[in-house]
């Protein structure tokens, strides 16, 4: 069955908007960063007119009550979403509502209509990119999300424009604010996780429910985008391996500061070699790709240990650019609505110079790999009781499950020893299957933790 033409009306005619017939735009939200992109629209529009050819004005924004005073003309307000999107002089929606619903529909509904979107929204198009990027394609409408991933930085537009013709085998960045605030403070002064959650929470941090952030539900989404764009694969929040920071103790702190390191909660978005027993891409096989979330042990002179407090930082490897780094705040009011009006500018000259943005790619369709496949190296702490043989039982445990190990540092005695254990790469099946033996070892009194080690060349 053919597929239904787009009504002419929405079809991008260059020089249709002017002076006298300006672009129009609707905002859904007006939360901390809806009420920062409104400010902007109203306080630059004679600059935002400049830069695109023609006015952009502020047709509407969709609040959830109007039971209190915004600053804005009562007529500027609605709690009609659906309406103020259908609104035949809207040709941009903005959409900083976040959640999958409504948003999803109100997005569908702007696409399929021939309006261009801009969203701030991670977690819709970490789950939905497809059939969000179909539905623009259809209509061929816009569909631009810069402020998804790490806020005012802008890492989106690098790795589908700039780094277009380039080959990117690995994107690795701190893409959560607020677990890069606690871990951070934790480091600093030596308060434990519960301290620092709670003083992270009063400083506006945290949100009062944590969850998101702290279990690292927020940084997947994020890691899933940015696989989608620098693989050519579509990746989802389901196809990322999540750990967050609520078991990390000021003890793992200060272990890592003893190997002069620092932990970092990572969003880890890479090629890896193909499956085992299938062939290589030599062979006509495909590589994979592994994209994964995790606290990770990083050194003090790599420069993602250097992003503190609640700051951002997403480090990109290309075959030919090699290693880019960008850094900013990657949350907040102000500076996310700096990046959706990035965005704005590009869908609003778009539509008055007939151009269109670029559209989904994923041609590549690499498969997923498995957490179990994937190495990495690990820091491993063990109490262990003090006497003689403990320490050559332990590393049989190792070698007998494939893992070499790099380095051994044993601390304290009696009741108190502890061995730490560095190793080489492994699996993460093959360390899963190690810390599981140790466990049951007569010796060891308890593996208190397992942290991976990033940032190294081994």
């Amino acid at each position: 069955m053919p597929e239904a033409s787009v009504p002419a009306v929405n079809e991008v005619v260059p020089g249709q908007w002017g002076p006298d017939r300006p672009i129009g735009v609707a905002v859904l939200g007006m939360g901390n960063v809806g009420s920062e992109v409104v400010r902007i629209l109203r306080e630059h529009a004679d600059d935002l007119q400049a830069r695109v050819g023609a006015p952009v004005t502020l047709r509407g924004v969709a609040v959830r009550t109007l039971d209190r005073d915004r600053g804005l003309p009562a007529d500027l307000l609605t709690t009609d979403a659906e309406g103020l999107v259908a609104r035949s002089d809207v040709d941009v929606v903005v959409e900083v509502i976040g959640g999958i619903d409504p948003a999803r529909a109100l997005i569908l509904a702007a696409l399929n209509a021939g309006k261009s979107v801009v969203t701030a929204n991670k977690a819709l198009l970490a789950d939905y990119t497809g059939e969000l990027a179909a539905a623009a394609e259809r209509s061929r409408a816009d569909l631009y999300f810069e402020a998804a991933v790490a806020g005012a930085i802008p890492v989106v537009r690098p790795l589908i424009q700039s780094l277009s013709g380039d080959r990117v085998n690995r994107v690795v960045g701190i893409v959560n604010g607020t677990t890069n605030f606690i871990l951070s403070a934790m480091d600093e002064t030596g308060a434990d996780y519960g301290e620092t959650l709670a003083e992270a929470t009063r400083l506006g941090y945290a949100e009062a429910d944590p969850t998101a952030d702290v279990e690292g539900y927020d940084a997947a989404a994020k890691a899933a985008i940015l696989a989608s764009l620098a693989f050519h694969t579509r990746v989802t929040a389901a196809d990322v391996f999540r750990q967050g920071i609520s078991t990390i103790t000021s003890e793992d702190l200060e272990t890592a500061s003893a190997v002069n390191c620092a932990v970092k909660l990572l969003a880890i978005c890479e090629r890896v070699p193909a499956g085992p027993g299938e062939p290589s891409p030599d062979e006509g096989g495909k590589e994979r790709v592994s994209v994964r979330v995790y606290p990770a042990l990083i050194p003090r002179k790599h420069p993602l240990a250097t992003v503190s407090g609640a700051f951002n930082a997403v480090v990109v490897e290309a075959e030919n650019a090699g290693r880019l780094m960008f850094y900013g705040q990657g949350a907040g009011g102000a500076p996310t609505a700096s990046a959706v009006l990035g965005d704005l500018v590009m869908a609003a000259r778009n539509k008055f110079f007939g151009g269109r943005a670029p559209g989904e790619s994923v041609y590549a369709a690499l498969p997923i790999a498995p957490i179990g496949d994937t190495p990495t190296r690990y820091h491993v702490n063990l109490k262990v009781e003090d006497r003689p043989g403990v320490l050559a039982r332990v590393a049989g445990k190792f070698a007998e499950h494939g893992v070499s190990i790099s380095t051994v540092r044993q601390e304290g005695h009696d009741d108190r020893a502890r061995l730490v254990v560095v190793t080489h790469l492994a699996t993460e099946s093959a360390l899963a299957e190690t810390v599981a033996a140790l466990a049951d070892m007569e010796s060891v009194t308890s593996v208190t933790s397992v942290l991976r080690l990033e940032g190294t060349e081994e």
